[in-house]
């Protein structure tokens, strides 16, 4: 059974990929990038290979991109020009060499090329002379664009090979004459060019052969049509033999770990070229092979187009969370699934202000076009509302406010466009996250008790937490409440937490919503600090006791810039929490509540000497309570729920006992 909600999701990327595909193949327009619509294809060649029941002749993966237009002379390729599946990772590559290797292709030599970001095109010899210059159009039928291409100066009028022959490549623009082009543009103060790649293809598809004449097109061959060579390494020699220009970049790889290699070298390389890529082509390099292994589709089995990572993509809105700032500013913040944008993992996107949310008219659902501004802090770019979901509803910003601080009160002064918290202070905010960070509950710190801490605030030599483990002694004996003795101690004992339990640190950082407990179910669950940075949304409501409200805390925690810089320079410093294990201790599985006072400790000593062992400790006797310690001056409440629920109710003696003193 296929969910309604996947069935209308494919249908409408069908419809944006489509109306894509026509303007930029077609019209020599582009609606978005190609990045942002290669990941929509990979996204729908995804949900079809889960649901091939959904797959249709019509689909985008079924077909190659294009059609002819009326204005030239149709002509059928005598040889489909189809169009190479896309892969995106080495996991993928392996993936395409196990399948084939199936079919008997097993460890077959990899002739490896650059992909050339132009317009494919078919040159035709016929008795050694340019006969006919077709484009692949939909792959059987092109467009006959012969005396444009005549004009290239670089595809031969005439060739030492009678028999007829049938060369393949892409026309380009070189970014070095794309820049000169523009460059004349502005002289005469009309509009640049968008890119290379459109001003290409339009350039061919003008019907005044002078306008491609007036243009460095160049044609950069990579194929040809049966003709009786072995190897399609063979093939680049036979080109450059007859006059052709090839990237010059291609390799013949005896490993897939060769492959990748190259590629990635490739990768670091490209900006380097002097024509436009987005990633490399591996085939079986054996052309007998090549030819057996036959088509799926409309794409051979022994090749795969390689794409680097995107600088743009496209994702979905699962939740948009606000996150408070250390000056109290609440910043939205969007949370996608995880893709890839730019060679990193994106999992969200600082939204700005809730100006910035009306603009973009974003809502939890919407698909989204996403970038890497400066190639670093991702941003959103644009909603796809082609692919809204029917029940969406706006974003209302003050209501998520109420919703998730239904504690605090927010004002927007005139004039600004941030919600603050109401009669926030920066230094006093910092000066409690700095008390509760060194706090007993947390790295229990000696010496960062509310006083020296307001004294190391006010003095300027702590602006934030990580400023801490940049004190030296000697700054801080010159304040007033500190000698040569107690300072030394001070910096000591912050120097001594740089290595603290995962839990404890969790709970330092200052998390709303994240009690100790909560703190060591999610350092027992993610193990390393980097896991819960990185947690999707999934991935925190699977945990038991992790609601929605917990889990957009969370998340809203780590989506703020300020926070992670936090983080980094921490780590910087030499700050790092350690997980420890204690799933083995005696009390692992029990929980316990105290209640009245204890002789022998203080009920936080008696929290921490629990949880040290493995036990849980709870503020309230619930259903799940093993034992509640009762001291001197108990109260009666806690008493009754431990009879309604069945706990079992112990004195300091039996407590003590338990814990092995």
């Amino acid at each position: 059974m296929i969910p309604n909600d996947v069935r209308e999701r494919v249908e409408k990327l069908r419809e944006l990929i489509n109306d894509y595909r026509y303007h930029y193949h077609v019209l020599d327009e582009s609606i978005m990038s190609e990045a942002a619509a290669d990941s929509l294809k990979h996204e729908l060649s995804q949900i079809e290979a889960k649901y091939p029941e959904l797959i249709t002749p019509d689909s985008p993966t079924q077909r190659v991109a294009g059609r002819a237009l009326d204005k030239f002379q149709k002509v059928a390729h005598v040889e489909r020009m189809i169009s190479l599946a896309d892969v995106f990772s080495e996991d993928e590559v392996r993936e395409w060499l196990e399948r084939i290797a199936k079919l008997g292709a097993i460890n077959p030599d990899l002739f490896v090329d650059i992909k050339m970001d132009g317009l494919a095109m078919a040159l035709i010899y016929e008795d050694g002379l340019l006969k006919q210059a077709v484009t692949r159009g939909d792959g059987r039928v092109g467009e006959d664009v012969t005396m444009n291409v005549r004009t290239i100066e670089n595809v031969p009028l005439s060739i030492a090979q009678k028999e007829h022959t049938e060369v393949r490549g892409e026309v380009v623009i070189f970014k070095a004459d794309f820049d000169e082009l523009n460059k004349k543009q502005r002289a005469m103060g009309k509009p640049e060019f968008a890119n290379p790649r459109n001003l290409a293809a339009g350039t061919i598809r003008q019907l005044d052969p002078k306008i491609a004449a007036s243009r460095p097109l160049k044609f950069m061959a990579y194929d040809m049509v049966a003709p009786n060579l072995p190897k399609n390494s063979d093939v680049y020699d036979r080109l450059a033999e007859l006059g052709f220009r090839t990237s010059k970049q291609q390799v013949i790889c005896h490993t897939p770990t060769e492959a990748m290699a190259f590629i990635h070298r490739l990768e670091t390389e490209r900006q380097k070229l002097p024509f436009g890529t987005d990633g490399a082509v591996i085939k079986v390099n054996d052309r007998k092979v090549y030819q057996a292994l036959g088509i799926v589709g409309k794409t051979p089995r022994a090749a795969v187009a390689f794409k680097y990572p995107a600088e743009e993509a496209t994702t979905i809105v699962k939740d948009i969370v606000i996150s408070i700032g250390r000056t109290g500013a609440a910043t939205p913040v969007a949370v996608f699934d995880p893709v890839q944008v730019a060679g990193s993992t994106v999992r969200h996107a600082s939204l700005h202000n809730a100006d910035e949310i009306a603009r973009l008219d974003i809502r939890v659902g919407d698909t989204v076009v996403i970038y890497k501004a400066g190639d670093i802090i991702p941003q959103v770019d644009r909603v796809l509302v082609e692919l809204r979901p029917n029940n969406s509803e706006p974003y209302d910003y003050e209501e998520a406010l109420r919703e998730q601080y239904p504690e605090l009160e927010f004002e927007r002064s005139s004039g600004e466009v941030v919600y603050r918290v109401k009669g926030a202070n920066a230094d006093e905010m910092l000066k409690r996250a700095i008390e509760y960070y060194a706090s007993k509950s947390a790295l229990n710190i000696e010496g960062l008790g509310e006083k020296n801490v307001e004294a190391l605030v006010d003095a300027g030599l702590v602006g934030s937490i990580a400023d801490l483990y940049t004190l030296t002694a000697g700054q801080v004996e010159n304040l007033e409440r500190f000698a040569e003795l107690s300072a030394h101690k001070l910096v000591d004992n912050i120097q001594a937490s740089k290595t603290p339990p995962l839990a404890r640190f969790i709970t330092a950082i200052g998390i709303r919503h994240i009690g100790a407990q909560t703190a060591i179910d999610l350092a027992a669950h993610f193990k390393e600090l980097d896991a819960l940075r990185n947690a999707t949304e999934s991935e925190l409501l699977e945990m038991p006791g992790i609601g929605k409200i917990v889990a957009e805390s969370i998340l809203a925690f780590f989506s703020d810039e300020d926070n992670l810089a936090l983080l980094d320079r921490l780590k910087e410093l030499g700050v790092e929490p350690v997980y420890q294990d204690t799933s083995n201790g005696k009390l692992n599985g029990l929980s316990f509540v105290v209640t009245g006072t204890l002789d022998s400790m203080g009920r936080d000593a008696a929290a921490e000497k629990i949880r040290a062992l493995g036990g849980e400790f709870h503020s309230s006797v619930v259903k799940t309570t093993k034992y509640l310690v009762a001291g001197r001056n108990t109260g009666k409440s806690k008493l009754e729920k431990a009879a309604k629920y069945g706990t079992e109710v112990i004195d300091e003696e039996r407590f003590l006992k338990l814990l092995g003193e």
